[in-house]
């Protein structure tokens, strides 16, 4: 029996393990279920060991399969050091420099300001993912991430960008009586969805009363906008979305318990590197995104 593993054995086993289940491990490698089944089988064969108990809702690590899991996490990390140090000593602005950002950020700040950016460095490429999801720069899913935080991981750098405000916005259509001092819990509401990770608004609705009435739930602020317009119900929406919308009003101030802070953030492994410096210098300027 072979018991030896090579990197994409480790790799197979800690993607089920991060994703939790084989049809998210396959989404996030951009294969097939039945490709990674055969795969996660082919690599307990190979150690002669069971390393994922199979449960309806989802994969479940034995023991085994935590002591696989450490020692991946551990290749990966040294592999991904080495990366990050190597590519810390390219010395030209050119390549791709992988940005993780919100969906809302993007679609009203970020786009217009790429153009420009590309005018200026059009040998680098920006490869833009969106999620609402924290990025792991250390796993170098991303290089840079430009994300709300309230405080971020102490193993990353970069700087505070600003403050993104938050208000209630309505579409006009929608009687919400008065707009200065409106009564929380007589709303429709749009709300996060349960996945989006928003704390801060989740915890805001509930306080205020407002969980009760939602009518819709969404998993991104870009989704709950589009409700909001649809003139079924209101939401909390950054300001720097909602405010440039015509169609929307705002009702009431700027709500404080929401307001964070947007973070330019990398890994000090690479902040310089040139194309990454280019990037943070570019967009870190002070006004370019709020």
């Amino acid at each position: 029996m072979n018991y030896k593993l090579d990197w994409s054995d480790y790799e197979i086993v800690l993607r089920i393990a991060e994703a939790g289940s084989l049809s998210k491990a396959a989404h996030v490698a951009g294969s097939s279920h039945p490709t990674m089944f055969r795969k996660i089988n082919a690599v307990e064969k190979k150690l002669g060991v069971r390393l994922f108990d199979r449960f309806r809702t989802g994969y479940r690590m034995t023991v085994a399969g935590e002591e696989v899991v450490s020692a991946a996490r551990r290749i990966a990390e040294i592999a991904n050091e080495a990366e990050r140090r190597v590519s810390g000593r390219d010395l030209r602005p050119s390549g791709v420099v992988r940005i993780a950002t919100t969906d809302s950020l993007h679609a009203a700040l970020l786009a217009p300001e790429i153009a420009r950016f590309r005018m200026l460095q059009p040998d680098i490429i920006l490869d833009v993912a969106l999620s609402n999801e924290i990025s792991d720069l250390a796993l170098r899913e991303a290089d840079i991430a430009i994300r709300p935080a309230s405080r971020p991981a102490d193993h990353l750098v970069g700087r505070k960008l600003g403050t993104i405000r938050q208000a209630v916005y309505a579409h006009p259509s929608l009687d919400v009586g008065n707009r200065h001092r409106p009564s929380w819990e007589s709303l429709p509401w749009v709300g996060p969805g349960s996945s989006m990770g928003y704390e801060q608004l989740h915890a805001w609705m509930s306080s205020a009363g407002c969980d009760d009435g939602c009518v819709c739930r969404v998993d991104s602020v870009a989704g709950m906008h589009a409700v909001v317009r649809s003139g079924i119900g209101v939401a909390v929406l950054p300001c720097y979305l909602a405010d440039a919308d015509t169609d929307l009003v705002r009702l009431g101030d700027p709500i404080e318990d929401v307001a964070v802070d947007l973070w330019l953030l990398t890994h000090p492994d690479l902040r310089d590197t040139a194309r990454i410096r280019a990037v943070l210098d570019h967009f870190g300027q002070r006004g370019t995104l709020l």
